[in-house]
């Protein structure tokens, strides 16, 4: 029944080409979290290697793998459970904390501190199609390499085989996956992930088959490890979020970036012919207002002409009949009038005033409009920055909110300085228990929080943790000059960094209300 449901699903498989492959480097970050679980035995001074899988931390202490793994160990009392990791760190003793055999699930804690990286846990993962990869130790490559178990004691990096999902299949009375990454004898309890490295189960069993037909393998799928994990107190990375490569990412901010481009050209442009048609209604404005002017000043002046005229007849009138009086009273007049009718002619607005009045209309309106416009919010004081979704790549869990203070000297919740570097505030973290790098980036001018983290290898964090023993961050309100000297001793970091991180985070900040 088994090899013809295996030819069934090969035929599927066949039907739906893969999608693109997984993302290197987030494969490689989550086999950082991989480690070898190794059945063993004293015999005098001497350590025997008796059998050895696959488990993946879930908390920096606490291992998940396959009950079958260590099954040896439950039953014989004289047998051992050892942790070799990945990355050179020296091999500890396990004790387990919790056995499920109905759906092979065994929890494993750590004798001693080992600050592994814990591999997220995902939330939504798809369970019927995509690219999947197997991450173990599986026997036959020690056999192939040369490897015995005396040798399995050594740090190792753990394979990693890609496949495609063949849908949710229960079996063993336990929800299970089906999947084509190879996998083989000691592959047992390691994570199946997906394209972001996060895990959607793990691996226990495959399908008995002959060399002619398809391989297909079984991983207990997350609907019975999370409840495994909850129901021990452990409380996992979950991420729901669609996986997204970067390289995704970076081009919807190029496409966004474009849109936003073009939205403001288009803008411009309509605010320009919006500008140029007032322009043209103010023009006909102030022309009709000239020429309005011009001709009351004209019939102003010809109305003091009038009048003069009259007063200058009155005047040689009274001259005549000598009434001297009158006559220089009418003769003022006349004068006055004169004197008005040529200011009202001569004080007339020439036509070149048009362009003069329309200038200074069209500034006034802008001022106005200025002194209207609502002023944007310095990015200064308390914060509360908002994750973007869209324009972030989140492999594990990330908060929706942050709380965020921050002063213009680059302070940061009142303790953390940030460093300045070509007008860019900047902070890099490199805690010394965790195998990642943080670097958070803040923009004052458009209130943009950005967290960047790497995760890197022992021989990276090494030289990563002795460019930062190199100096002292200072403390807060210490000076620009400071701020100018930390973004420069980071620089020497940001040097060592991979070109891509793994995950980012970008965050929108506002006033908190």
């Amino acid at each position: 029944m088994i090899r013809r449901l295996a030819a069934l699903f090969a035929f599927l498989a066949l039907l739906s080409p893969i999608a693109a492959t997984a993302d290197p480097a987030d494969i490689d970050a989550a086999a950082r979290g991989v480690v070898r679980i190794v059945i063993v035995e004293h015999e005098g001074d001497s350590v025997i290697a008796v059998s050895h899988g696959t488990g993946f931390a879930v908390s920096p202490e606490r291992i998940v793998t396959n009950s079958h793994v260590i099954q040896q160990a439950q039953d014989d009392p004289n047998l051992f459970i050892g942790i070799v990791p990945s990355d050179g760190e020296e091999a500890v003793y396990g004790r387990v904390v919790s056995v499920s055999q109905r759906n092979d699930l065994a929890l494993i804690a750590t004798t001693k501190a080992m600050n592994l990286p814990p591999l997220t846990i995902s939330g939504n993962p798809e369970t019927s199609s995509g690219v999947v990869t197997a991450v173990g130790y599986p026997m036959n490559v020690d056999r192939a390499q040369g490897l015995g178990m005396a040798d399995i004691f050594q740090a190792t990096p753990p394979v990693k085989a890609t496949g495609s999902l063949a849908g949710r299949r229960p079996s063993r009375q336990f929800d299970t996956l089906l999947h084509t990454a190879p996998i083989a004898r000691g592959n047992s309890g390691g994570p199946l992930v997906d394209e972001c490295g996060r895990v959607i189960g793990v691996n226990s069993f495959g399908a008995e088959s002959g060399s002619a037909e398809a391989e297909f393998y079984f991983a207990v799928s997350n609907r019975e490890l999370l409840p495994f994990l909850r129901a021990n107190g452990v409380t996992p990375q979950i991420n729901a979020m669609p996986c997204r490569s970067l390289a995704d990412v970076d081009a919807e901010e190029r496409q966004r970036a474009q849109a936003a481009a073009s939205a403001e050209e288009a803008r411009a442009r309509a605010e320009e012919q919006a500008l140029a048609r007032r322009r043209d209604e103010a023009r006909r404005g102030v022309e009709f207002a000239i020429l309005d002017e011009r001709d009351n000043g004209l019939a102003l002046a010809m109305l003091l002409v009038v009048i003069a005229l009259g007063a200058g007849g009155f005047g040689w009138l009274a001259h005549e009949q000598e009434e001297s009086r009158k006559g220089r009273i009418a003769a003022g007049v006349a004068v006055a009038a004169l004197v008005a009718a040529a200011a009202a002619w001569f004080m007339r607005p020439p036509f070149t005033e048009v362009e003069e009045r329309l200038a200074d209309m069209l500034r006034e309106e802008m001022a106005a409009d200025e002194t209207g416009a609502m002023p944007t919010p310095a990015a200064a004081g308390a914060l509360v920055c908002t994750l973007d979704p869209a324009r972030s790549r989140i492999v594990g869990a990330a908060s929706e909110t942050v709380p965020f203070e921050w002063s213009s000297d680059g302070c940061v919740n009142g303790r953390t300085q940030y460093g300045l570097q070509g007008g860019a505030w900047s902070r890099v973290f490199v805690p010394a228990d965790e195998s990642h790098v943080s670097v958070n980036r803040f923009d004052p001018a458009t209130g943009e929080y950005r967290m960047e983290r790497y995760l890197l290898s022992r021989e990276e964090l090494a030289q990563v943790r002795d460019a930062r023993r190199a100096y002292e961050p200072p403390a807060c309100s210490a000076g620009e000059d400071a701020a100018q000297e930390l973004g420069a001793r980071q620089a020497a970091i940001l040097s060592l960094l991979p070109d891509q991180p793994n995950e980012r985070l970008v965050y929108g900040c506002k006033a908190a209300e």
